[in-house]
């Protein structure tokens, strides 16, 4: 499928002009009319395809959605939609090594080498360092390890994040090869002594689980969080390229610079590119089930749940813990949750710390998808 942008402007006004833009399960519901206000200004002046938000507050639940989430068929986005979500995997890997240090088999002040003793960080750490400045586990979580991420990798940048996407994009991918195009790279900085966002770490986070307990990381999480919390949308495809049970597409502009780039459909493809650091499939009604249960201590221990939530500074208004970020937006309000980013998909979960009021949006679509004023809209009405 290739679309203009300028031909997409042209739809999704045809879809407003017919009353479909917006839906909502409490139609009449005004507390959470800012928030439908920001979906209708994302799909109107930013020209995503759609927005799907799941809410629970004082009030209860609320659903909404605005644009489509399908261009040939103009059918609307439906609240148990399931997607991609991105960086979103993270929460779910970090909340599971915590809860392997809480179990004592591991410690978070692990060098990494002790348990990945193959891939050779040891001499990693080494080099710019000594043996004291050995990348451990918390460092992983944190995104203090110093790895470059894979994802920035040039060669990989140009066939997957490009229109040579497309005819790669059922490609599998291994963690072992991923993690080598990092490696072969210079260190950002000494482990420990500042912060950058690594999609590298999550990937090493994810074979820890698995050298730790002999089992996959994605068997864990199933294990561990999916079916005590009853997850029931939620998946780890692996190398699957579908999306399962109740979806929409999913499109990008292959990152194309330019005013109008072709928009294609991208929603089948091989998520391994991503794996444990971007691999999972959910919906918003799982993510607010999960973010609640994570932040008020279902998942872990006190010990644990503090780690988690010793943040750092990470950006002009967000600080980040051990797989967990931590906003403040502009009326004071404090959040916790994740953002994620894949082809075709943007999505973020964040809730207060007592778990009262939590949220989760989808954009699917990636070339417009900053979620921050959505946030704005719903908690700081």
């Amino acid at each position: 499928m290739h679309l203009s942008r300028a031909l997409l402007s042209g739809l999704i006004a045809t879809v407003t002009a017919c009353g479909l833009a917006v839906s909502s399960s409490a139609a009449a519901d005004q507390g959470h009319a800012r928030t439908r206000e920001a979906m209708e200004v994302m799909v109107e002046q930013d020209g995503v395809p759609g927005v799907l938000a799941q809410v629970e507050d004082g009030a209860g639940a609320w659903s909404g959605s605005a644009g489509t989430a399908d261009y040939t068929t103009g059918r609307p986005r439906l609240a148990l939609d399931r997607y991609r979500i991105g960086s979103l995997t993270k929460p779910f890997v970090a909340t599971v090594l915590l809860q392997l240090e809480s179990e004592g088999t591991l410690r978070l002040d692990d060098p990494v080498g002790r348990w990945l003793p193959d891939v050779r960080l040891g001499e990693y750490g080494a080099a710019v360092g000594g043996p004291q400045r050995s990348v451990t586990l918390r460092q992983l979580l944190g995104h203090t390890s110093g790895i470059p991420d894979y994802a920035a990798d040039p060669a990989l940048r140009r066939t997957y994040f490009s229109p040579r996407f497309l005819a790669h994009r059922w490609r599998s991918h291994t963690p072992e090869k991923l993690i080598e195009r990092s490696l072969s790279r210079p260190p950002l900085f000494p482990p420990g002594t500042r912060w950058s966002y690594s999609n590298t770490n999550y990937l090493l986070a994810g074979m820890v689980i698995e050298r730790a307990t002999g089992r996959s990381y994605a068997a864990e999480i199933e294990r561990r969080i999916l079916r005590p919390l009853k997850l029931e949308d939620t998946a780890l495809p692996g190398t699957s390229s579908r999306i399962p049970g109740q979806h929409g597409k999913e499109y990008s502009t292959l990152f194309v610079p330019g005013a109008h780039p072709p928009v294609r459909d991208v929603t089948r493809l091989n998520p391994s590119l991503a794996g444990a650091s971007g691999e999972m499939i959910s919906s918003g009604r799982d993510l607010v089930r999960f973010m609640r249960a994570l932040v008020t201590g279902r998942l872990l221990p006190p010990r644990q749940l503090a780690e988690m939530r010793a943040t750092r500074k990470a950006g002009s208004t967000d600080r980040y813990g051990l797989g967990l970020t931590e906003r403040t937006l502009s009326c004071g309000v404090t959040v916790w949750g994740h953002d994620g980013t894949i082809h075709g998909s943007t999505t973020a979960a964040y809730t207060t710390a007592d778990g009262t009021h939590t949220a989760a949006f989808n954009v699917n679509g990636d070339w417009s998808g900053d979620t921050r004023d959505l946030f704005e809209a719903e908690f700081c009405h």
